[in-house]
């Protein structure tokens, strides 16, 4: 396939970018976006000229890394996966793609397509762990009992791999459904009982200072999202927040 990629270039967090228009040949359809943008890169750097950036790790859609904005949707056209795992058969010979960073003030533009998603990080330090006793008394997990229901729905949530889609595709740059599976996680399960209810005010306060918006209640998140999260989540969050607020 010989493809027209139009790809946000922007030198580094204070400077102007723009879209740049760029032609590669002879793409084959079982190549990765991925490995298309490796494509370009390759001729960029065979010309002297600076490759574009972009984040990647894994390339097995479970890092999230590779936050890619393509033709106006999270990760790209297909369903249920990341960028990495989106292969080139999903665009037609001679299509222009266009191709963003994730837009949102919390997700600030690190360089090109790389933005700075410490944010999540930062929500996850706030509240989204457990403390575990070490006196020499600890109970074994696997000796408390929990509901199939129950660790079904905790496992759902926790499949979660922070890359942002959520938070890209919300007209608002809500991260409320990340958010709400890192506390869905958790409330489910007895061992996160202990610590209920500041994690919830502490994770909800530290996303609302870190500028993200609120909850649009048009389910786009989850269509985004490359692991299905529920919305049921989110509503699972706000029913924790009120009973952690009315304890408060």
């Amino acid at each position: 396939m010989n493809l027209t990629l139009k790809i946000w270039r922007q030198k580094g967090p204070n400077d102007k970018g723009q879209m740049v228009d760029y032609k590669v040949t002879d793409i084959s359809e079982h190549m990765s976006f991925l490995e298309m943008m490796d494509v370009l890169n390759e001729q960029l750097v065979a010309k002297d000229e600076e490759p574009v950036a972009f984040d990647h790790d894994c390339r097995e859609g479970i890092c999230g890394m590779c936050s890619m904005y393509i033709n106006g949707e999270a990760h790209g056209p297909d369903r249920g996966i990341t960028t990495c795992q989106l292969h080139m058969r999903m665009f037609k010979d001679g299509e222009t793609i266009t191709i963003e960073p994730f837009r949102a003030n919390a997700f600030p533009v690190i360089k090109d397509l790389v933005v700075d998603r410490m944010a999540f990080e930062r929500i996850q330090q706030a509240g989204g762990f457990i403390s575990v006793n070490t006196s020499g008394n600890t109970q074994d997990a696997n000796a408390i009992p929990i509901s199939k229901h129950a660790a079904d729905d905790a496992m759902d949530a926790a499949t979660c791999i922070g890359c942002g889609a959520c938070v890209a595709t919300c007209k608002n740059s809500s991260a409320m459904l990340f958010v709400s599976a890192k506390v869905s996680q958790y409330a489910l399960l007895p061992q996160g009982q202990v610590e209920a209810t500041d994690r919830v005010l502490n994770m909800v306060k530290q996303m609302d200072e870190e500028g993200f918006g609120n909850c649009t209640n048009t389910g786009a998140c989850e269509v985004e999202c490359p692991k299905g999260i529920s919305l049921e989540n989110i509503a699972r969050m706000n029913r924790e927040y009120l009973a952690a607020s009315l304890k408060g």
